[in-house]
């Protein structure tokens, strides 16, 4: 059952990734001929003070845009592993303009991970996401797994949150 879920979901993530690759392709006449010609998005990383700099600048239907941030590896031992995360980007396009920054952290074990990340919209609202999810093996053949998230935009009367917990074994 568990392989014919998956199976399904992975066909789906292909099929939505063809399509979306395939509205990124622009045609050109050449010579008569149509040609396909991909968008010239430009893409670097850089290391800087312990952590990464990365940024894009691209163009699609919708105008140019621009992505950077910073990512950096605040610690990696018996605790687990803790990365941050400091992002922005802008959009300039026909139908208006919109900036967006926020930062994030993710920690991570042999056992479990989490996550925060708080963003906001320059002209919009501020919003905040936690996840966290974790699998523990009670022997060799039964696991227990959790997991949850809470979503809040700012100014709105209600989070959404949502839990899901499994217990599994096989006999």
């Amino acid at each position: 059952m568990n392989s014919k879920l998956l199976y399904f979901f992975a066909t789906v993530l292909v099929c939505v990734n063809a399509e979306v690759y395939s509205e990124y392709e622009e045609g050109y006449p050449v010579s008569g001929q149509f040609s396909k010609r991909h968008p010239r998005d430009v893409t670097w990383d850089k290391q800087v003070g312990g952590g990464k700099v990365f940024g894009t600048l691209g163009q699609n239907d919708d105008g140019l845009f621009g992505k950077a941030g910073y990512n950096k590896e605040i610690f990696n031992d018996d605790r687990g592993k803790l990365t941050g995360q400091a992002y922005g980007t802008r959009v300039l396009g026909p139908a208006g303009d919109s900036t967006n920054y926020g930062g994030r952290l993710d920690w991570a074990n042999k056992n479990a991970e989490a996550a925060i990340d708080i963003n906001r919209q320059i002209g919009g609202r501020s919003g905040m996401t936690a996840t966290g999810s974790g699998v523990w093996d009670l022997d060799k053949n039964t696991r227990i797994s959790a997991g949850g998230m809470v979503s809040k935009e700012f100014g709105h009367r209600r989070p959404d949150v949502g839990v899901q917990a499994e217990f599994r074994h096989d006999w």
